[in-house]
């Protein structure tokens, strides 16, 4: 997810021979800490894994078969230091509204649909964004065999062949448009200052505004000597954010020299039916001031996204679910034929237009090195374009310590001011930040945490 790690694991395969004749590197980064939250009535307090890097155990090689030519492989899984585990749920307690906007089920005047009717909004809420998530992706998308959270090496699963003139890559990977996000972003996709933590729907995770990673995607990635790198990516059948999309076409443009770390970077997604799903551009990047060694040297980040998704690969997905549970029960419990259909057409007038996405998101910050680590400071802004102007802005500083090469301790201050249906909460590397308790209410979270590279 990080610069430095995308640079560490896929850009260096790229550059002049490094490595031997065979050779195989685990690795890893381990990194936990406190959070202090304040989403809504209550402050939580919750030990958190993955603030500022999510915790992950790697094995990554390569072998040189002469001739400019390496095989290379990356293996990488996610650790949840909290618990042990591989799966990742919404920092916040709370649950999000926005998806079921504009579903109330009305009860026709009679009492004994009454209950019926609030029962499943209830319902509905569950399905869609449960208040105690467990799993980042919802039991819903993972029957339709989307949803590759919680795979062993959810994080990476890639190997590839290295040749004189690029690369050639197939796999799960990190995709174009988001190495460019990641480069843009000042807390480096991670902590309570993430500009992740604003971008996408108000509908929250199931909305992203970004492909973050891709399954079953081949890709070709060349690096010039004079800066200029690009890359190109596929994604086949049950590729995409979610792993559901019919195929999936990405590209970035960067130059990485004298000081720039600044690119260009696309993602489309196309459903099952061939309409477009989610897109997204994005442009942006550093600028550092001397090499970060010195008091006063600074490195300068400015980002720029634009989100699109006027028909989610969701849809299907959650029709079915109501189709074949929701409606099934309700037609068990006695709801007459003719309610049960007009709250069939409730039910997806809403989500049609619930989840689209139509945003716009800068981000502007900087890094100022101060005695043995580093002082980060940024300001977003997510621009909702659709009816509910649902903007959001975030403010954010931290203080980064280098207690060595390997280990860090940090502590960030983030706060996300909501605008109408909006609901973002401040979140981390590891997992989204969730929802504030009520749409509108203003998001704030205190983190302390340390990182272990190794």
């Amino acid at each position: 997810m990080k610069q430095k790690i995308l640079a560490a694991v896929i850009g260096t395969c790229f550059a002049a021979p490094v490595f031997a004749q065979t050779n195989v590197t685990v690795y890893g980064i381990m990194d936990a800490g406190l959070q202090v939250s304040k989403n809504g009535s209550t402050t939580q307090k919750k030990l958190v894994s993955g603030i500022a890097d999510g915790s992950r155990l790697g094995f990554k090689g390569t072998e040189d078969l002469g001739g400019g030519y390496k095989a290379i492989f990356n293996l990488e899984a996610r650790v949840e230091l909290d618990t042990g585990s591989n799966k990742a749920g919404n920092l916040s307690d709370y649950q999000g509204y926005a998806l079921t906007k504009g579903m109330d089920f009305p009860d026709f005047g009679s009492p004994a649909l009454r209950g019926a009717a609030a029962q499943t909004l209830a319902a509905v809420r569950s399905a869609l964004q449960p208040k105690y998530n467990v799993n980042a992706t919802p039991d819903i998308i993972l029957k339709r065999g989307g949803g590759p959270d919680g795979g062993m090496f959810d994080r990476t699963a890639m190997v590839g062949l290295i040749t004189p003139v690029g690369a050639v890559l197939a796999g799960r990977m990190y995709t174009p448009a988001y190495e460019i996000f990641a480069a843009a972003d000042t807390f480096e996709s991670g902590t309570a200052g993430s500009w992740g933590s604003i971008t996408g729907g108000t509908g929250g995770l199931l909305t992203s505004g970004i492909a973050i990673r891709s399954n079953k995607s081949a890709q070709y990635r060349i690096e010039l000597p004079n800066g200029i790198g690009a890359a190109l990516m596929y994604g086949f059948k049950n590729s995409g954010y979610v792993g559901l999309d019919k195929n999936f076409v990405a590209g970035n443009v960067k130059y990485k020299k004298n000081g720039f770390d600044v690119g260009i970077g696309y993602n489309r997604g196309t459903n099952e039916d061939g309409s477009t799903g989610l897109i997204t551009t994005t442009a942006g990047g550093s600028y550092m001031i001397g090499d970060m060694s010195t008091t006063g040297d600074m490195k300068l980040f400015a980002g720029y996204q634009s989100m699109k998704n006027e028909n989610s690969i969701l849809l299907p997905p959650f029709f079915d679910a109501w189709d074949t549970e929701i409606a099934a029960g309700l037609k068990a419990g006695g709801v007459p034929a003719p309610v049960l259909a007009a709250w069939t057409s409730i039910f997806r007038a809403n989500m049609v237009k619930n989840f689209k996405l139509d945003a716009v998101s800068y981000s502007l910050g900087m890094h100022y090195k101060l005695g043995g680590g580093r002082v980060m400071a940024s300001v977003s802004r997510q621009d909702d374009r659709t009816r509910s102007n649902s903007d959001a802005t975030q403010y954010a500083i931290g203080y980064d310590y280098n207690l060595s090469k390997r280990t860090d301790i940090y502590t960030v201050f983030g706060m996300i001011k909501n605008q109408n249906d909006g609901q973002y909460a401040p979140g981390a590397a590891s997992a989204p930040g969730g929802f504030t308790e009520m749409p509108g209410q203003t998001g704030r979270a205190f983190q302390l945490g340390m990182r272990h590279r190794f």
